[in-house]
């Protein structure tokens, strides 16, 4: 199985898989997410290390559960043949009602069959009110060249 754009990467293959990251985590569907990452694939994801496709799914479902309403970008910060650097951004609410921002960097390593083997993630999260968000579902037209901002 291949996941096109492959390694070694050019600013746009960098960027369409960027983007395609992006579009899979916004489904929100754990299987289709975990698809894009190799049956070995190793994580760091804040405090908590996950490894295999199984733990991937079982991670997310967790997480999602938890992050009500989730909603991602994520911008290309660099590369290099393999490997990605990227930043982002997503917003949620917990049960109880509470608007978060989620900032973060993430270190992509890729087999020669375009999946993700390495993903390395850290994250901090701000509390916000409802009026401060800024990213509502899915990217649109209206947003493709939406820059992250600092706050």
């Amino acid at each position: 199985m291949t996941r096109p754009p492959l390694p070694p990467f050019d600013p746009d293959s960098a960027r369409v898989k960027v983007r395609a990251a992006e579009n899979a985590w916004n489904t929100r569907d754990p299987e289709t997410v975990a698809q894009a990452y190799t049956e070995d694939s190793v994580w760091r994801n804040r405090d908590e290390f996950v490894t295999g496709r199984a733990e991937i799914v079982e991670f997310l479902r967790r997480k999602w559960d938890r992050e009500l309403d989730y909603a991602l970008r994520k911008q290309l910060w660099g590369f290099r043949e393999n490997r990605m650097a990227v930043r982002f951004q997503y917003e949620w609410h917990d049960a109880d009602g509470q608007w978060w921002r989620s900032y973060g960097n993430e270190l992509w390593e890729f087999s020669p069959a375009g999946l993700m083997s390495r993903r390395e993630a850290s994250i901090n999260d701000i509390a916000i009110t409802a009026a401060d968000r800024r990213i509502f579902g899915p990217r649109g037209p209206e947003d493709e060249d939406w820059e992250l901002p600092l706050r």
